[in-house]
């Protein structure tokens, strides 16, 4: 049996995690601990467990902790858990920034703990579709893809009152929030990119920018476009694929598509087919069954019970976030910013800005 600790319901995914850890047979929720002894009490309460308000006596009650707290907050808590040899589950993004990341990457390094990042776009089978597409070669060549990624929350005048929208608890906006899951898919499906050039603003007023378009360039001359908002009201096609010998077109994977879109999420049409028509995929992509976010979870403690190493690790949390801390900088300086190769990042030993 494999104790659980859950650190912060700040994030509401906490409870979406703790859902899939109390019907697991191999997993008992020993603590919720919360710096907010509100939120938290009101959690245990609601799904049985122990509310623990000491932190360092929560940590020590389990095996392993999922940190679902404000992302300002991650590196800490990650520092304390890996000291007490636990191992962790992280809610996305990985860290407000890159040193976050680094400290975040000496700790669990130190302590050589198991450590999972959240990206529930890798449990999707349309997901999983799409990269065999690739991998095989059946589109041909990619040469442009698109992933549009985002929610209609930021029209709601309580969603700006919440610590999303605070740039010193949550270290970003749309591109961050949002764009993190388009960037680590992309990363997942063609590696990291060359270089990115980035746009944002704030319609609503916020102090972060509540839509973005970052569009990174890959050595082959692909061309890679992520678009994040919180004011997307309804949307359709949320990621596009082009390639040379066909193309690929997915819907119902994000929250403006998933309740809108009801059928033929996949489309894929290769070059030359006859008639001249859409082949529909019967996959339904998990975002509209439903329970996708209880995925990380699930598989988390999978590689607990199994001893497996966690399927999304330190190494795909800081990459998207190098991505995504690139395209803020080129926000910044009005310009095109070079992104450092994965393999030239670790052989420095340290998750490096990757802007160069």
């Amino acid at each position: 049996m494999i104790s659980v600790a859950i650190l912060s319901f700040a994030h509401y995914h906490a409870n979406f995690w703790t859902e899939a850890f109390l019907e697991l047979p191999d997993i008992r929720v020993v603590a919720i601990w919360d710096d907010d002894a509100a939120r938290g009490g009101e959690a245990a309460q609601r799904f049985g467990v122990a509310f623990e308000p000491d932190l360092d006596r929560a940590i020590a009650a389990a095996d392993a902790v999922a940190i679902c707290s404000e992302t300002v907050a991650h590196a800490p808590l990650i520092e304390r858990a890996a000291a007490a040899g636990r191992a962790i589950l992280c809610e996305k993004p990985l860290s407000t920034d890159l040193d976050g990341a680094a400290r975040i990457a000496a700790a669990v390094g130190a302590a050589g703990v198991p450590f999972m990042q959240s990206f529930p776009k890798r449990f999707d089978p349309v997901s999983h579709e799409l990269k065999r597409l690739v991998d095989t070669g059946a589109l041909g060549q990619i040469r442009q893809a698109r992933i549009r990624h985002g929610h209609f929350y930021g029209l709601d005048p309580e969603f700006k009152q919440r610590w999303y929208v605070d740039p010193a608890r949550s270290g970003g906006g749309a591109l961050l929030d949002e764009g993190v899951h388009a960037a680590d898919l992309l990363r997942w499906l063609f590696g990291m990119p060359a270089g990115v050039m980035a746009r944002a603003s704030s319609t609503l007023g916020l102090a972060v920018e509540d839509q973005a378009i970052a569009v990174f360039d890959y050595a082959d001359g692909m061309l890679a476009e992520i678009v994040s908002s919180f004011t997307f009201v309804a949307a359709d096609i949320s990621i596009e694929l082009y390639g040379t010998e066909g193309t690929a077109l997915v819907g119902g994977v994000d929250l403006a598509s998933r309740d809108i879109t009801q059928a033929g999420f996949l489309r894929v049409y290769r070059r030359g087919q006859e008639p001249r028509a859409w082949d529909v995929s019967p996959i339904v992509p998990r975002f509209k069954q439903g329970r996708f976010h209880h995925q990380n979870a699930i598989a988390f403690a999978q590689a607990l019970t199994t001893g497996a190493p966690p399927p999304i690790g330190l190494a795909d949390g800081i990459g998207a976030l190098r991505m995504i801390c690139a395209a803020y900088e080129s926000i910044r300086c009005e310009a095109r910013v070079a992104i450092a190769p994965d393999q030239v990042v670790w052989a420095a030993g340290v998750p490096e800005s990757g802007m160069m």
